[in-house]
């Protein structure tokens, strides 16, 4: 069964659902489809699937759309073929659940600050917005350090996508932010799930 899914090659929330297919076995089920969202000027191909016009948005065989990225997640591990289920069916579930949110709050953070700061002209830019964004992705690095390291290193299950995706994404638009000296065991498990072939493979461009 092939998935399309408007594709973004710069997009950590496209990549979370390429690394899940990766884990799940399925990377050969999924057909990438071009796309332009933006931010301001939505991909009018995107929006009749999907009104909020973001990606990534996925099309069933029948044009069923799904949509965001942890939807498609677990869709995508609904069919899995190989590996381990990406969520839980037991008493780990809401955990790893919670963790992946948090980690997405995350990316939402940094994408936010990245809009304010690349796209919105610079008269315009709000200083202690950008701050504010920034303080909440610090304090969601701190509590993947602390608090909910244990779920995102148990396996490589979604909470451990999201996590390693949110990584590298400020890795790759913020190259400046020093994340790792004062988090060393994010720092550590990062370099090792960097190295998986799902990881490897989905490096961002653009």
């Amino acid at each position: 069964m092939t998935i399309r899914v408007f594709h973004s090659p710069a997009s950590p929330y496209v990549r979370k659902v390429m690394v899940a297919a990766a884990e799940r076995g399925l990377a050969d089920q999924i057909e990438k489809l071009p796309s332009a969202a933006g931010p301001v000027k939505r991909d009018p191909g995107i929006v009749q699937h999907n009104a909020s016009g973001k990606v990534p948005c996925a099309l069933l065989a029948d044009d069923t759309p799904l949509f965001d990225s942890r939807v498609i997640t677990q869709y995508v591990d609904s069919l899995g073929v190989a590996g381990d289920p990406l969520y839980p069916q037991d008493a780990r579930r809401f955990a790893v659940l919670t963790a992946e949110a948090l980690a997405e709050s995350v990316l939402d953070a940094a994408l936010l600050h990245r809009y304010e700061n690349a796209l919105r002209p610079e008269e315009k830019r709000w200083e202690d917005w950008s701050r504010g964004q920034m303080d909440k992705i610090d304090s969601g690095l701190d509590d993947l350090e602390g608090r909910w390291f244990a779920t995102i290193t148990d396996g490589f299950n979604a909470a451990s996508i999201a996590a390693a995706c949110a990584l590298g994404y400020l890795d790759f638009r913020f190259a400046s932010k020093d994340w790792r000296s004062s988090r060393p065991r994010l720092a550590e498990w990062f370099a090792t799930v960097s190295a998986r072939p799902s990881m490897k493979d989905s490096f961002p461009a653009g």
